[in-house]
């Protein structure tokens, strides 16, 4: 019996003809938000507080794992939140799930779950953890408490395990993010800064703020380039393989096929309960904005190199 997933056209463009899956090396991954919930109530996030509620029921876990044990060829699940460490199920049931399939792991997380519990997850996880993208968040933590916990779990996880810290360029803390992003260097961490997002794009930086973030990105068309931070870059009319070879999916089981369809409505995959349909080959990108870096680090763009066998940066 075959494992392959049905397909469904987008609603954001027809799916064109060509191969179901990019040509070029790539990492098909999924974004797995595993819960809404975070103990972090920061400033300038993105996520309304009407939508950090929630994680997934046992039902839904089940037929997410099951969902994952039918992807055909290893993909990389990485897991989002919220905060992914607040739902008490992630460790408990999520991880041992993932850890009996083939796929990779990785996780985004702000680090602040208690070091007992970070243990726990580097040992379930030894061998089998691909990225760990550690989000400084300046309003809930200092550079040296947050770095002094991201060396102890250094320590804790396999030798392959890739770690990044990202932090966002908050116009008011620009001075402290400077200081922040050298000591995370200093300590041999690669640093991923981000361009401040709002809902109808990126923050309006004067021109004094942007000579502060030209001082931590430094030259900022390389930094687009290279993809040494995350500019929110366009890649509007490129062949762009999400829905296909990625999707996003959410702690009530919703899919769909990245985060700008959702947040326009559109490229909407199914729920867990009744079926989701993988779209079978690209679309071209309507957006003017990419809000998030895995797909493009993932080789899901056309014209956007993968950074899948080496250190990347690397976000939600």
């Amino acid at each position: 019996m075959s494992t392959r997933l049905p397909v469904v056209t987008a609603d954001e463009g027809t799916v064109l003809d060509g191969p179901s899956a990019p040509p070029w090396p790539h990492q098909p991954t999924v974004e797995w938000q595993v819960c809404g919930v975070c103990n972090y109530d920061c400033s300038y996030c993105i996520q309304s507080k009407a939508s950090r509620v929630g994680h997934p029921d046992d039902e839904t876990i089940t037929r997410a794992l099951q969902l994952f044990a039918n992807l055909e060829g290893i993909w990389e699940i990485k897991m989002t939140g919220g905060e992914p460490f607040a739902f008490r199920g992630f460790v408990e049931r999520i991880i041992p799930g993932l850890c009996a399939l083939p796929h990779r792991i990785s996780v985004l997380t702000n680090l602040s779950a208690p070091l007992s519990v970070l243990e726990r997850f580097a040992r379930l996880t030894h061998g089998r953890l691909n990225i760990i993208s550690a989000s400084l968040h300046l309003e809930f933590t200092t550079p040296d408490e947050f770095l002094a916990k991201l060396q102890r779990v250094r320590d804790m996880v396999h030798a392959d395990t890739r770690m990044v810290v990202n932090s966002v360029l908050v116009p008011e803390r620009l001075a402290e993010v400077q200081v922040a992003s050298e000591k995370v260097r200093a300590a041999g961490f690669r640093f991923f800064p981000q361009l401040m997002k709002v809902k109808k794009g990126v923050h309006a930086y004067t021109r004094e703020q942007m000579e502060q973030v030209r001082a931590i990105v430094g030259d900022l068309r390389l930094a687009e380039e290279t993809r040494s931070a995350n500019m929110a870059p366009a890649y509007t009319g490129r062949r762009c393989f999400t829905g296909a070879r990625y999707f996003v999916l959410l702690q009530d089981g919703d899919a769909w096929s990245c985060r700008s369809a959702r947040r326009h409505g559109e490229g909407f995959l199914g729920n867990l309960r009744t079926g989701i349909r993988l779209r079978h080959g690209p679309v071209l990108c309507p957006y003017t904005i990419c809000p998030c870096s895995v797909p493009a680090n993932r080789g899901m763009i056309e014209g956007v190199a993968a950074h899948v066998t080496r250190e990347e940066p690397d976000e939600a």
